[in-house]
C-alpha cells in the first residue's frame, strides 16, 4: 500500500477544551475543525502545529472506544494515521497482505474524510488509520 504520508496522529484526552488549550498555549497550536462524532464516541478538534496536525479526542462516554483507552493506558497517543488516494483500495491491499482489520469497509471520519483502521496486532502495537481526503458525497 502506498501512502502519502502522514494525515495526522490522534491523541486521546480527558477533555477536550483542556487539550486545545494545553496544544496552544505550548506548542502554538490553531484550531483548524472541531467537531462532535456520535458514532465514534468523541469530541474531536483538529490542531495545527507547524504544518502538523493533531487530532484531539475526548472520549462522550467511559464505555467507548476512546473511554476505554483512557481509562486503560491514560491519556496520550492513541493512533496514527496515513493518507491514501483510495481508503477501500488500500484495505483490499492490507487484507491481501494479510493485516487484521478493525474496519472492512470505509467509514465517515472528521470533516466527512473516508477513513478505516488497522488492528494494532498487524502494525507493531500501533492502532493505525488510513484516510482519504476525498469527501463523502
Amino acid at each position: 500500500m502506498e501512502t502519502r504520508g502522514v494525515h495526522h496522529i490522534g491523541i486521546a484526552v480527558a477533555d477536550i477544551d483542556e487539550g486545545v488549550t494545553t496544544y496552544g498555549l505550548l506548542l502554538g497550536g490553531v484550531v483548524e475543525h472541531r467537531e462532535l462524532v456520535p458514532d465514534q464516541g468523541v469530541e474531536a478538534a483538529t490542531v495545527i502545529v507547524g504544518g502538523s496536525r493533531l487530532e484531539l479526542l475526548a472520549p462522550t462516554g467511559d464505555d467507548t472506544p476512546v473511554g476505554r483507552f483512557i481509562a486503560s493506558r491514560g491519556p496520550g497517543i492513541h493512533h496514527i494515521a496515513y493518507e491514501v488516494d483510495d481508503v477501500a483500495a488500500a484495505l483490499g491491499e492490507l487484507t491481501a497482505n494479510g493485516a487484521e482489520l478493525v474496519d472492512t469497509v470505509p467509514r465517515r471520519g472528521l470533516f466527512g474524510l473516508q477513513v478505516a483502521f488497522v488492528h494494532p496486532d498487524a502494525v507493531h502495537g500501533v492502532l493505525t488509520e488510513v484516510v482519504s481526503v476525498v469527501r463523502e458525497a
